[in-house]
């Protein structure tokens, strides 16, 4: 696991910690990290650390800032059992029920900001990309702010489309970035109708996409300190995340 590199990104309110991780050369294009409901940890440190490693210049909030510090809200429990998961889990999910759109969005607003204003961070389009809960604030951010955002990439994402007016799956009607999806398999929060309509969604609107479900995944499949880890869904999702970047932020081309 990497070390947390905290810096301070003024927000709506106030201010929010967030993870900075920078490429080999020091600069290149921007990357939007959105953590998952567990929340800004190593693990998620380590991911960004990793983008960086291609590239990028990757800046990763603690979007649950009004609930407590990244220290504060570090998980204690062993997230790598089933039952120690639950538990950390059973106290996220009222974080992210908390966190509404009317929240979310003008914290995103000030992170892409700060994100395009840093010194190491070359001008000209970013990428969000966004894991569980944070697959929802991605594609609302690449809607949003489709003048910067010209790549979306959603992993293990729950909740993508619902009946609610601000519905995830409604921004990508004024997106313009190419969108790379990859469901869990069997996941509740992603039923196969969901989607479907995502899929509906996104060809509506015209985006280039890949709107997949990882074959026997389960949701949180990224999360290496967690018992919900699959290693090779994990590797899928960074195979195609960094291609996905390297076709439209320009970056070093992708293996495979």
């Amino acid at each position: 696991m990497s070390d947390l590199h905290l810096v301070d990104v003024p927000v709506p309110g106030g201010s929010a910690e967030a993870h900075l991780s920078l490429p080999p050369d020091g600069h290149g294009p921007g990357v939007l990290l959105v953590m998952d409901a567990i929340g800004l940890r190593p693990q998620i440190a380590a991911m960004a650390d990793r983008i960086a490693s291609w590239g990028y210049v990757v800046l990763a909030p603690n979007v649950f800032h009004r609930e407590g510090t990244v220290a504060e809200l570090l998980p204690t429990g062993d997230l790598r059992t089933p039952e120690g998961r639950d538990a950390v889990m059973a106290e996220a999910m009222p974080r992210v029920r908390r966190l509404t759109s009317d929240l979310s969005r003008p914290d995103v607003v000030a992170v892409l900001d700060h994100l395009r204003g840093l010194d190491a961070t070359d001008a000209g389009p970013v990428a969000v990309v966004g894991y569980c809960m944070g697959a929802r604030i991605a594609l609302r951010a690449a809607g949003d702010h489709s003048d910067v955002v010209a790549a979306c990439g959603g992993f293990h994402g729950g909740g993508l489309v619902t009946d609610e007016p601000d519905s995830p799956h409604l921004s990508l009607a004024t997106a313009r970035a190419e969108v790379v999806l990859g469901h869990a398999d069997r996941d509740r929060s992603m039923p196969p109708e969901a989607v479907t309509a995502l899929g509906a969604a996104l060809e509506e609107a015209g985006l280039p996409a890949t709107n997949a479900v990882y074959p026997d995944a389960p949701h949180g499949y990224s999360m290496a300190d967690t018992a919900m880890y699959q290693e090779a869904g994990a590797e899928r999702h960074f195979r195609e995340l960094e291609a996905l970047l390297s076709r439209r932020l320009g970056g070093p081309a992708a293996d495979g």
